[in-house]
């Protein structure tokens, strides 16, 4: 499951590369989706849903899940450990799912923290709450953002601070 999926791209590509999975991408803005949801594959699933409030049919359902380049409330509701954000994204994970989060300098500028700062502030926020992290955020360079299979990610490799931060980790 991809939180905050923005145009899709990001599902669109995993379930190409995994066609005996189900990829479901969420998003608020139902616009953002329109181009890729029609050109997905068959195991490709569209929500519109705020991330602050995950629909219940989406409970022990996934055993991955990512947010790729957060902002806004998304982004706020991690660097803050907002209640109904972590928890349902604890409801949604299976026993032993990874959560996979990729940040960008910039997103973090707008909300006052540096990269850094940013990184370790969602690191503890997650810890806190329990999830199992196996190491501190790890750079992301230009290179990584290049491959990356995210249409923000490819923005960001091209922009003036091509740079961001990743952590994983897996719900207990």
């Amino acid at each position: 499951i991809d939180i905050g999926t923005g145009d899709g791209y990001f599902v669109r590509h995993s379930a190409a590369k995994t066609p005996d999975r189900l990829v479901i991408g969420i998003d608020a803005c139902r616009g953002n989706l329109c181009d890729n949801s029609r050109k997905a594959p068959q195991n490709a699933l569209f929500v519109i849903a705020n991330a602050l409030s995950l629909p219940g049919e989406l409970t022990n359902l996934a055993d991955r899940v990512t947010i790729n380049f957060p902002w806004g409330s998304l982004l706020s509701g991690l660097l803050t450990g907002d209640a109904a954000l972590i928890s349902g994204l604890f409801r949604i994970m299976r026993l032993q799912a990874s959560l996979e989060i990729s940040l960008n300098g910039g997103a973090l500028a707008e909300q006052g923290w540096s990269l850094e700062e940013g990184a370790e502030r969602i690191f503890r926020v997650l810890k806190e709450s329990g999830l199992r992290l196996n190491r501190p955020p790890m750079p992301l360079a230009a290179r990584e953002l290049h491959s990356y299979p995210s249409t923000w990610a490819k923005r960001l490799a091209f922009g003036r601070d091509p740079h961001g931060k990743f952590l994983q980790g897996h719900k207990n």
